[in-house]
């Protein structure tokens, strides 16, 4: 049958459209060896979005291995020829992608994995790592000097990630803009319990060893994630509020009554969820090692783990940011203030609810004891650097401007922010610039000059 000549010209048209298409769409290769974060740039990876991890850890502590088996569900975000993961030192033994042996190469803290043919861009796929050895501790100017990760005790390990040490104890995208969610099975020595992240799901102890299996079905990102290995006396219940609790503490600390963690951390979590908005995880905690050496606390979701038993303000700041940097998480390590300030300013607010100061008052003197010639007020907040991202200002000046805008835009505004931040942004990534815009539409006013002044601008601000 002929065509007409019109008939024609649109078999044409359409054919020519659709060459354009195959011609535009990306042909299938590599995926990124990072996700350009300035601070970190080979940290996180392109080409996937992880879905989820099941970590298999098995830990001696007498001679400090690690062995283990991760399996990453991901989706492909574009045509992959290949692919990273972030791992640091530990030797890889096996590769597998959807079940099938894959070949893989090591340059630096990145393995590169090639499957047998493309992964289509949108379809899932699973990548699984066997691995070992003695993993290593970070150390340098970045947390407080001290060292950070995977950190032998007597009588196993603690483990705090942040901001890149979970690729020291497995292979991951190890950023925070990719948050998945996890299974982890922890094997160690009958004797000793693995606490992690999430709900506990079985203890089975068998002959000489016990593993125990958690799971957390919320997205974390890789640094919240912990595996810390000890002696613990377990404490479960519910706060007063219904949240459920896990609290775990080293026995050699047991005799330390300065502080009830336990009762502090029911207390916290429900007045928080009352202020920033419902509690937004299964299950709240701790888990308290006996670790002098770490110096720090740190907020591992679900259970903050801390290297002592830490004061209550301590505990009020780490359980701040089950909300403030866990569940709302920074897209770039240059917004950490969203993290840090946001905790900081929430044990203003703790002490104002016990009575025992206004957070305007103790911010103001604060303030008042930091002489303008302190270096203090020469980092910029926003962007504080990378050797300088938990410099104290990042804290501190980060809650001062929070105080600042709570009072440029009074009390009802302030508080209804909150809880809509973390609301809107829930399980997800952000910037300062999202939450300028948001307090700007909470408030009804332009603060453009606020944030600048407080965030991006080196010196003493006035405070009037």
């Amino acid at each position: 049958m002929a065509l007409s000549r019109s008939a024609r010209l649109a078999a044409l048209a359409t054919a020519t459209a659709s060459a354009f298409l195959i011609s535009a769409a990306p042909a299938p290769g590599p995926g990124g060896d990072g996700i350009g974060d300035p601070y970190f740039p080979q940290l996180g990876n392109g080409g996937f979005d992880a879905q989820h991890y099941a970590l298999d850890v098995a830990y001696n502590p007498d001679t400090d291995r690690l062995d283990g088996r991760t399996t990453l569900t991901a989706r492909a975000t574009r045509h992959l020829t290949s692919f990273d993961l972030d791992l640091q030192k530990l030797e890889v033994t096996s590769v597998e992608v959807n079940g099938r042996r894959a070949g893989f190469t090591r340059e630096g803290d990145e393995i590169r994995i090639d499957p047998k043919g493309v992964l289509p861009k949108g379809k899932e796929f699973t990548v699984t790592v066997v691995y070992g050895g003695v993993p290593e501790p970070l150390g340098g100017p970045i947390v407080f000097g001290s060292s950070y990760g995977w950190m032998k005790t007597p009588d196993g390990v603690f483990v705090a990630c942040e901001p890149n040490a979970a690729s020291t104890w497995f292979p991951s995208s190890d950023h925070p803009s990719d948050k998945a969610t996890y299974d982890i099975r922890i094997k160690a020595p009958k004797g000793l319990g693995g606490v992690s992240n999430g709900r506990l799901v079985s203890t089975r102890t068998q002959g000489d060893t016990t593993v125990t299996h958690w799971r957390e079905t919320k997205p974390m990102a890789t640094y919240l994630v912990t595996a810390t290995i000890g002696k613990f006396d377990v404490r479960t219940g519910r706060t007063p509020g219904g949240i459920p609790m896990y609290v775990a503490i080293d026995p050699v600390l047991a005799n330390d009554n300065t502080v009830d963690v336990y009762a502090v951390t029911a207390e916290v979590t429900d007045y928080w969820s009352k202020v920033f908005g419902p509690y937004p995880f299964e299950e709240t905690g701790a888990i308290v090692d006996d670790m002098p050496e770490a110096g720090f606390s740190l907020e591992t979701q679900t259970k903050p783990v801390y290297s002592a038993v830490r004061s209550e303000s301590t505990i009020a700041h780490e359980l701040a940011h089950q909300w403030f940097g866990d569940s709302v998480s920074v897209e770039q390590w240059k917004d950490i203030w969203l993290n840090e300030g946001f905790a900081s300013y929430a044990q203003w607010l703790w002490e104002e609810h016990k009575g025992r100061g206004t957070a305007h008052d103790l911010a103001r003197a604060y303030y008042d004891r930091r002489p303008a010639g302190d270096p203090f007020w020469q980092v910029t907040v926003g962007d504080p650097q990378r050797d300088t991202m938990f410099a104290s200002a990042v804290y501190r000046r980060g809650a001062l401007t929070l105080q600042v805008l709570r009072e440029r835009i009074g009390d009802k505004a302030f508080f209804e922010l909150l809880p809509a931040w973390t609301a809107l942004h829930k399980g997800g990534n952000v910037n300062t610039a999202d939450f300028v815009a948001l307090a700007e539409k909470v408030s009804g006013q332009q603060l453009d000059d606020l944030f600048r002044t407080w965030l991006f601008t080196e010196g003493k601000p006035a405070w009037s």
